[in-house]
């Protein structure tokens, strides 16, 4: 994501003594999603697909960008 707009060399969060699990600051997968998709120019809210009768989006209902992650 070098060059993409986010921030070089930012560390987001913390972990545990083991290094196994976040411990503070945690980022979703669908958060993750939506900041990828933020910085190639796309509203993830309006990104959806029709599928069996349900509209769908990318990131799924929970996606919110991340803004500690822009530069």
């Amino acid at each position: 994501m070098a060059g993409g707009g986010v921030r070089g060399g930012y560390v987001h969060g913390a972990t545990d003594e083991f290094g196994f699990q976040a411990a503070e600051d945690k980022v979703h997968v669908h958060d993750l999603h939506a900041t990828m998709l933020w910085l190639l120019g796309f509203d993830h809210e309006k990104l959806t697909f029709r599928s069996a009768g349900r509209d769908f989006r990318l990131t799924d209902v929970h996606g919110t960008v991340v803004k500690e992650l822009l530069a």
